[in-house]
């Protein structure tokens, strides 16, 4: 993967660098991850952006530790 550089504000850059530390990831794969989020909350303005972050973070989890879905009412059941 190429990289390129770009100048980013620094406020924006130190709010990565807290997130980044709190989720485990470098400030560049957080700003990564942040980006992804909007691009898919552009695309799909009906989802919470909350929802669209979990639903890329699952996707990034190795298949082996994933668990199957069971739906509440079979929970129950």
């Amino acid at each position: 993967m190429s990289t390129v550089s770009v100048r980013i504000d620094e406020r924006l850059v130190n709010a990565a660098r807290a997130a980044a530390k709190a989720e485990f990831r470098t400030v560049q794969g957080q700003l990564e991850f942040w980006a992804k989020v909007g691009r898919a909350a552009l695309d799909n303005p009906d989802l919470p952006a909350s929802f669209i972050a979990e639903s890329l973070m699952s996707m990034a989890e190795p298949r082996e530790d994933s668990t199957a879905f069971v739906p509440r009412s079979a929970a129950k059941a």
